[in-house]
């Protein structure tokens, strides 16, 4: 069970890592041009990267001061 929950963990560092900016931009292009009807998981996993985002924004502007 502890091997399942790091290899869990690590895919889900590994996919928020590389795959938040296009969930970002991506997921409201979707909705507003495409027609896309929304999900509560997608929308849950918009709201983490953004979060994402924001957080690395804010450790960078920390880190320059």
């Amino acid at each position: 069970m502890k091997q399942l929950s790091r290899e869990l963990y690590g895919s889900l560092i590994l996919f928020f890592y590389f795959l938040k900016w296009p969930i970002v931009i991506g997921y409201p292009l979707f909705i507003f041009k495409l027609g896309l009807h929304e999900n509560y998981i997608i929308d849950v996993v918009w709201l983490v990267s953004l979060v994402l985002i924001f957080k690395d924004i804010y450790a960078r502007v920390k880190k320059r001061k």
